[in-house]
């Protein structure tokens, strides 16, 4: 029986060395904008806002709106260049994920599921070098709703034919409560599990 792997990529694949608010703050700063927390609350609310509707660059709107909260003499655009830089250099991919996909690899397809932007999204896995494990990468805004929605879910199996799928990701609503509405085995990672959470997995599968 072929079985295809899916995995979430934030939080499962990869993982930010710090907290995402000190990574932002770092973007600030970098273009002249003081580390503000009622900042922070305007760019997470305006992203949120643009991302919840699919609208195009969620990051825009949210560099956008701290702009315009600081009165600052900056570019969203170069901000979100900025943003893009940081998260790929200060994420990390968890002792024994590699070796995980390596032999899962051997066994059948890999996909991946994740909200968000293709292009933002990919540049990221390719960055540690994970895209060419991948077979198929789906994300939420090119299938047209974010996860739990089946949405996604349903466009990955568009792409790779399985008798299973399997579903591998940290969000329990979206990664696990959408995997099995949409028909997928789920299997909810925790990091605290640390490395031994990828040789069980290997086991499993």
């Amino acid at each position: 029986m072929t079985t295809a792997v899916c995995f979430d990529l934030d939080g499962t694949l990869i993982h930010f060395d710090r907290p995402y608010d000190e990574i932002v703050a770092d973007v600030f700063a970098a273009h002249g904008i003081d580390r503000d927390p009622a900042r922070h609350d305007a760019g997470r609310e305006a992203f949120r806002t643009a991302f919840d509707a699919l609208e195009p660059n969620p990051q825009r709107a949210a560099m956008a709106a701290v702009v315009e909260d600081a009165g600052a003499d900056a570019d969203p655009d170069a901000m979100v260049r900025t943003l893009l830089e940081y998260e790929c250099e200060h994420s990390t991919v968890r002792e024994g994920t590699v070796d995980c996909l390596d032999a899962l690899a051997e066994d059948g397809p890999l996909g991946v599921i994740t909200n968000g932007e293709p292009d933002w999204q990919r540049r990221k896995l390719a960055h540690h070098g994970l895209a060419e494990y991948f077979e198929a990468i789906v994300a939420s805004y090119e299938a047209g709703a974010h996860k739990p929605d089946p949405a996604p879910f349903d466009r990955l199996r568009e792409r790779i034919d399985a008798e299973e799928y399997v579903m591998v990701g940290n969000d329990y609503e979206g990664d696990v409560e959408g995997a099995r509405s949409a028909g997928f085995v789920p299997i909810h990672y925790e990091d605290e599990d640390g490395p031994s959470f990828w040789q069980t997995l290997r086991a499993m599968v």
